[in-house]
């Protein structure tokens, strides 16, 4: 899965001029990084200057504590921590804090993750339709499971492993399993990150050339694709392979599985649920992931060795691409504000949870009947 290289929890916020603003400022755009290298990329653009506006937000992660604003407080971000419960944890204290006016903000998920060189490269900047819980699943050790099991992964209250098949789907939900979001702002942001010049390296060239195919071997890029979400790492085309078509069968053969990390599904599920109370506009999510390494070795490498120890010399362009990509949306949000993005862009898709917990004009195109609460 990931490889972070740079991920310590000694990463501490990093303390600069705290203010504490009472004012109910209406934030335009929020970046949500999960920790301090994605985060500092952002700090580091002079032009907007994050800490101008420091707020302090109870209950947000006790490594990351403020949020970082601009002088106006119309372009802020905010660090969740990694993995899934620090993820819902900051971002449910957000809207719970009453610290700012969310309810036209534009959220961007921006952090980097592991890639399936079948669907993308290192450096790569990918949006996501939907976001997949891959990790809430059934598991047995794969040594333990019947000759013919693809992996040692069964959808919950499913009684074969993970495959693209109607007899897969899980018989119990826990509502967490899938999310969509908005295609049309999708499609808007994977066009303006296509206008970004992406970052890359010698050395993570070389890495690439490993794999001898394509994209894995090639240049980064800008790719629309999904985001599968699990605590655990993992490495390997067993597992990948597992998951890519769990990604399938819980999108109804829509999803593409492309990149893997830690918070998504948890921060879809605090913003939704703050989406249903109408603090915030479920369809102005964004979810952008950068590439910093491969899901599975390159031939001749083994899973250890390519997990736990391969340089594999993504993390810098993943981390710069993250703030490439990143500012061509926030710049376009600010300079179109007026008539276009505060109007927002009407979604032409289903977007939700797997229960339809925030129902709307449009029928869900994920979970089934029998599960929807609306």
């Amino acid at each position: 899965m990931l490889f972070y290289g740079a991920r310590q929890a000694q990463d501490v916020h990093h303390q600069h001029g705290r203010t504490h603003n009472s004012e109910h400022v209406q934030v335009l755009t929020l970046t949500l990084h999960q920790f301090s290298s994605e985060a500092d990329i952002w700090y580091e653009d002079t032009t907007l200057n994050l800490y101008a506006n420091n707020v302090t937000v109870p209950g947000f992660s006790s490594l990351f504590p403020d949020a970082h604003c601009t002088a106006s407080g119309e372009v802020c971000q905010m660090t969740t921590g990694e993995g899934e419960i620090n993820a819902a944890g900051s971002v449910l204290a957000l809207w719970l804090s009453g610290c700012f006016d969310l309810t036209s903000t534009y959220f961007m998920i921006a952090g980097i993750s592991g890639g399936n060189p079948h669907r993308v490269t290192t450096g790569s900047v990918t949006f996501a339709r939907y976001a997949v819980q891959v990790g809430l699943q059934e598991e047995f050790d794969h040594s333990q499971t019947p000759s013919n099991a693809t992996s040692g992964y069964y959808p919950q209250g499913a009684y074969y492993p993970d495959e693209a098949s109607s007899e897969d789907y899980p018989g119990s939900l826990y509502g967490t399993e899938v999310y969509e979001v908005n295609e049309n702002l999708r499609d808007r942001a994977y066009y303006l990150a296509s206008l970004a010049t992406l970052n890359d390296t010698d050395a993570a060239t070389s890495y690439r050339a490993k794999y001898g195919y394509s994209p894995a071997n090639q240049p980064p890029s800008v790719v629309k694709c999904d985001s599968a979400t699990s605590d655990q790492y993992w490495s390997g085309s067993v597992l990948g392979d597992a998951f890519g078509n769990y990604t399938s069968l819980l999108t109804n053969g829509s999803g593409i599985y492309c990149g893997t990390q830690q918070e998504d599904n948890a921060t879809l599920e605090s913003l939704l649920r703050g989406a249903i109370l109408g603090k915030l506009d479920y369809s102005r999510i964004i979810v952008m992931r950068t590439i910093s390494d491969f899901d599975r070795a390159p031939p001749g490498e083994t899973e250890v060795y390519h997990l736990l120890y391969a340089e594999q010399e993504g993390f810098v362009p993943s981390i710069q691409n993250i703030h490439n990509a990143g500012i061509e949306i926030v710049k376009d949000i600010m300079m179109y504000w007026n008539g276009t993005y505060d109007k927002g862009l009407t979604p032409g898709n289903y977007i939700g949870d797997v229960f339809n917990s925030l129902p709307g004009s449009i029928s869900p195109d994920i979970g089934n009947e029998a599960n929807y609460i609306n």
